[in-house]
């Protein structure tokens, strides 16, 4: 079976993992579990039941130090953290979860499907040979065509846009020590950057994915993030316990000297989180519209 998640796509016949397309290294046990917690995606596999996938009922191994060392290689070919995780939850001591959507499984074929008929209408059984020599020519001169054109834009600077101001928006952080709430944050992040694009795409340039974004709060650096997306603004963001609940910490800061622009405190009392997304996003939205599409 072939299961597809965000730019990820793994072959569980193999056990081969793909992101973008090109294969990521990843060796048979970690491969393995994987497997498992993609055919059981949001739901809890426990580490009972991982160990007996991976190693079997039989087989005696120092069980907690050979899963953490599964999760912890899966982890690094996703690109994944456990304090913020996006693709692989841990449930303390019960097991693990899967968290990211994954697109209906499809099975695996031993080779490329041959199409009824291509896409001039003509069946590739029954094509006469001089067509196929005449489109690959074409299809030559366009690859070398294409060629051209994305080698020019390769010697474009990397910044997104020239005029537009770029946007970094970094993963967020649940300091509060509660596993459960791991997911909304991190995925809040996600519905920041999904307003913002929309807001001004002919003036403002939004990056969420970039790997620098990912790391967590302990060490991320704000010139790292700087260079690396060539970002003229970042926003961060933590959960946290309170006295009487939870508040959720919002940072907009200009790169170019770190300077916080706007900082708040989301007062959430009682843990009642039911209006947590509207106000982090309205809250992110505010600082943009002010600080950067009304100042330019």
């Amino acid at each position: 079976m072939i299961y597809r998640f965000g730019v990820f796509e793994f072959d569980s016949v193999p056990g081969e993992l793909r992101k973008s397309g090109r294969v990521v290294a990843l060796e048979p046990q970690p491969s393995r579990a994987l497997g498992v917690l993609l055919g059981r995606a949001d739901e809890l596999v426990t580490r009972e039941e991982l160990k007996d996938a991976v190693w079997g009922k039989d087989t005696h191994v120092d069980f907690d130090r050979g899963l953490a060392y599964l999760i912890s290689q899966i982890r690094m070919a996703l690109g994944d953290a456990g304090d913020s995780p996006r693709f692989i939850q841990t449930i303390p001591r019960k097991g693990y979860r899967f968290i990211a959507p994954v697109r209906a499984p499809a099975l695996a074929v031993d080779g490329p499907r041959v199409p009824e008929v291509d896409d001039a209408g003509i069946s590739p059984l029954t094509r006469p040979r001089w067509f196929d020599w005449r489109w690959s020519r074409l299809m030559l001169a366009a690859s070398v065509v294409c060629a051209a054109l994305i080698g020019g834009v390769m010697l474009q600077p990397t910044r997104e846009a020239p005029g537009r101001v770029v946007v970094a928006v970094s993963i967020f952080d649940n300091e509060t020590g509660i596993a459960e709430y791991d997911r909304l944050v991190s995925g809040l992040s996600d519905l920041v950057v999904t307003r913002l694009a929309d807001l001004a795409p002919d003036r403002l340039a939004v990056v969420g994915n970039a790997a620098v974004l990912r790391q967590p709060r302990n060490i991320r650096n704000l010139k790292a993030v700087a260079a690396g997306v060539q970002a003229d603004y970042v926003l961060l963001g933590q959960l946290q316990q309170a006295d009487t609940g939870l508040r959720f910490i919002t940072h907009f800061i200009r790169l170019s000297d770190e300077t916080h622009l706007k900082a708040n405190r989301l007062a959430f009392p009682d843990r009642d989180l039911s209006g947590l997304e509207a106000q982090v996003v309205g809250e992110f939205e505010r600082n943009v519209r002010l600080n950067v599409l009304s100042a330019n």
